[in-house]
């Protein structure tokens, strides 16, 4: 039996498949357009000014006087032997908590696991702040013994740095290590291997390019970082410090961009090396393998929880050191309590710290629909379009953060432009933040749409639903724990970052980060550590609401 279709009908699935096409094509443009206006050419711009000289012409004039510096090779060798130092601590540090967690029956392995997480609720700046109220000259240790140690320098940076870097290597190392295929273990225990050889022949060759991938990540943090430098870093000059040296020191803006580009060739180096290795850690998991169930061994699993609880006490001494001094009347002398130091009328009091969070509201709104809607295009887009817009997600992860913010000073402080408009607003913050941490939210987008059953959205197609409708009936609910994740990712993120806005912020538009920076220069220290705790209280309270929210997400489903 044959069914006529009227003029209606068909004039109605024209509509239907016109709106489709103009709404995947809206989430493909706009979010690559807004990736080539705030990525792609702040980068361009940066990498002509480096070889813009004084009169207009171009030439490598300002890379001669860069490589002729004592100054540039001085902080390039600090930088690697800081790096590279920070990377076999952190790493091995990282791989004992990861092992403690995930390998040995330790009791309070969700303590560990959180408070080796702490930094990454702070601006990198407060480990070097609670290094200085726990080791400095005035410090507790130093007034207890008598003992003056100098942490200001190579030493204390080190320990900052690693504080920073260790979240990142102990959560990469224990999802190596939760892929382990317990049949190999229980054949070696057949076999009578002895454990510490079953680590040497199975555990390692398993876990390697997590190891190295750990090592890449952190290389990238630490040779980026700039929170630490300026506050703990005292004359131990680094990369990160001499690009802000030179831009805001000496105002040698030209000389700042060759720096960034400069220190952008063994960040993207090391970001490479690390998708390798990630790439060959996720291709040695099987899809077959049995999970490991760790079995109390006393003799293994109380020496590991002793050192896995040092690690973790570390950051709990540091951030909590911080909270505490925020509290005291008159640090050293007087320590009864007070809150006179949250009264903070400098540095434009707590306008900073709301003006924080509502740069970090609209970053994690505008780049987590962003990031779905591009995403949602790349999905149905031709390969030969998607290969090419999936590398380039990837590179602000790559990025240093000093330097896609000295990239948007010369792209939109240009007075003249219609994106000079954009310049010193706090819209212009919160797209630096997104831009900065495109990648992170960027793959975990894609992974959560991989996980939308295919059959879902063919029935719905099925039933006449348009792409809108889809979108909206099927993929949003599926995706919407991971939406909820990027968005405080995104959030959490913006209000601890510092080196991308250090060059952004403007006397009207400051955020909380650069102010606790500028109460600790100016000598403000327990007003800075109560900034800072104001600062974690929010990004606390985030994190908390996060879970609640993921939590009732679940029960839901």
């Amino acid at each position: 039996m044959t069914v006529a279709v009227g003029p209606e009908a068909i004039s109605g699935q024209r509509r239907l498949f016109d709106t489709d096409r103009w709404l995947l094509a809206l989430c493909f443009i706009l979010p690559v357009a807004a990736l080539v206006i705030f990525f792609l050419y702040p980068l361009a711009v940066v990498v002509i000014r480096s070889i813009t000289e004084p009169d207009g012409s171009l030439g490598f004039a300002n890379y001669v006087r860069v490589l002729d510096s004592a100054n540039f090779w001085n902080a390039t060798a600090n930088s690697l032997t800081m790096t590279l130092s920070t990377t076999v601590l952190s790493v091995g540090l990282g791989l004992v908590v990861a092992y403690a967690v995930h390998r040995c029956r330790v009791p309070g392995r969700t303590v560990i696991q959180a408070s080796v997480a702490l930094p990454l609720l702070a601006p990198s700046l407060v480990q070097g702040l609670g290094l200085i109220f726990l080791l400095g000259r005035n410090g507790i240790v130093a007034r207890a013994s008598g003992i003056e140690i100098e942490i200001y320098g190579f030493w204390g940076l080190l320990l900052a740095n690693m504080l920073y870097a260790l979240p990142q290597a102990t959560l990469i190392i224990g999802a190596s290590l939760r892929s382990a295929d317990a049949r190999l273990y229980e054949a070696a225990e057949i076999l009578g291997t002895p454990s510490w050889r079953q680590f040497i022949d199975i555990t390692l060759p398993n876990i390697k390019f997590g190891l190295l991938s750990a090592a890449f990540v952190v290389f990238t943090v630490t040779i980026t970082d700039f929170g630490n430098a300026a506050t703990i870093g005292g004359d131990y000059t680094v990369l990160a410090t001499e690009i802000y040296n030179q831009v805001v020191g000496q105002m040698n803006f030209n000389l700042g961009a060759v720096v960034g580009i400069l220190l952008l060739l063994p960040t993207i180096l090391a970001f490479y090396l690390e998708r390798v290795a990630a790439q060959r850690q996720f291709g040695v998991a099987s899809e077959s393998a049995v999970p490991l169930t760790p079995v109390w061994t006393p003799r293994r699993d109380l020496p590991m929880m002793a050192a896995a609880g040092a690690i973790a006490l570390m950051p709990i001494v540091t951030i909590g050191i911080v909270i505490y001094a925020s509290f005291v009347r008159l640090w050293p002398y007087r320590f009864d309590l007070t809150l006179r130091h949250y009264s903070v009328t400098v540095a434009g009091g707590y306008d900073p710290l709301w003006t924080t969070v509502e740069i970090s509201l609209l970053a994690g709104l505008v780049g987590t629909a962003a990031l779905f809607a591009l995403g949602l295009a790349l999905q149905r887009a031709p390969r030969r379009l998607t290969k090419p817009i999936y590398f380039v997600c990837l590179l602000p992860a790559a990025v240093p953060g000093l330097v896609l913010g000295l990239a948007y000073i010369f792209a939109f402080n240009v007075p003249g432009t219609p994106l000079y408009a954009l310049y010193g607003t706090a819209v212009l913050l919160a797209v630096c933040n997104v831009v900065h941490y495109a990648t992170q939210g960027f793959l975990t987008t894609m992974t959560g749409l991989r996980q939308v059953p295919p059959a879902l959205e063919e029935t719905a197609t099925c039933l006449g639903g348009g792409f809108a409708r889809v979108v909206l009936d099927v993929i949003g609910p599926f995706m919407l724990p991971t939406l909820v994740s990027v968005f405080f990712f995104l959030f959490m993120r913006s209000m601890v970052t510092l080196s991308a806005v250090i060059f952004l912020v403007t006397p009207t538009v400051s955020v909380a980060s650069v102010s606790i920076m500028r109460l600790d220069e100016a000598g403000f220290t327990s007003q800075a550590a109560a900034y800072a705790t104001c600062t974690m209280a929010v990004v606390v309270a985030a994190s908390a609401l996060m879970r609640i929210s993921l939590h009732l997400l679940d029960r839901r489903r």
